[in-house]
């Protein structure tokens, strides 16, 4: 990932933060395949934060964990807060009127070697992990528990563990730092109404 040095984010909580605020992740890895040149195979799925590995699960009917290379290293992307940015925005348009719209974001690359899970009672494991994540703090929270266990051993068979064992993390967090305080603080009110939610990421880096 290319990462200027105004963007570089290198704490462990804000990166844990990015990686718990990402919807849904891309993972990543090369396929093994001896007849063909290297290709490589994306999934998008749910992966949770545990130590220092990220765990989720496959459909046994996709390819990705059946095919990729296990020597090789896999990508997980993560993208939290991200929007367009306007040049109105910017106190210096006003000023001098030199300035272009971009896009704001924050990204962690996580990388590490692939480790598939089968046995069944791992699995449960690691889908109760997940569900839990995001049922506990919702006012009635669903446990995998709540569903008939024959129902849950049936479903379990069409799925396989996952677990990436992180070797590195990259972070970055673009969000207009190589500005002046006071087009930044223009971004934060413009993006108030069309993205809440990226503004509140851009005012807290003004605290920082």
């Amino acid at each position: 990932m290319y990462i200027p040095p105004a963007f570089a984010e290198d704490r462990p909580e804000e990166l844990q933060a990015i990686m718990q605020a990402a919807s849904l992740p891309v993972l990543i890895s090369i396929m093994a395949d001896a007849a063909n040149a290297p290709r490589m195979v994306a999934t998008h799925l749910p992966l949770t934060l545990h130590g220092d590995t990220l765990i989720g699960h496959f459909a046994k009917a996709n390819e990705h964990w059946k095919a990729f290379d296990p020597k090789a290293e896999s990508l997980a992307i993560f993208v939290a807060a991200d929007g367009y940015v306007s040049p109105s925005w910017y106190a210096a348009k006003q000023e001098h009127g030199k300035v272009v719209p971009t896009w704001n974001y924050e990204a962690v690359h996580v990388y590490g070697r692939l480790e598939i899970i089968s046995e069944a009672q791992d699995i449960l494991g690691i889908v109760s992990r997940l569900t839990n994540r995001y049922e506990t703090p919702r006012a009635h929270p669903w446990a995998v528990s709540d569903a008939p266990d024959d129902y849950i051993a049936a479903q379990l068979k069409g799925i396989v563990g996952v677990v990436l064992h992180i070797s590195r993390i990259e972070g970055k967090r673009k969000l207009n730092q190589n500005r002046s305080k006071a087009d930044r603080e223009g971004v934060v009110a413009g993006l108030a109404s069309e993205n809440p939610r990226l503004a509140a990421v851009m005012e807290k880096t003004l605290k920082e």
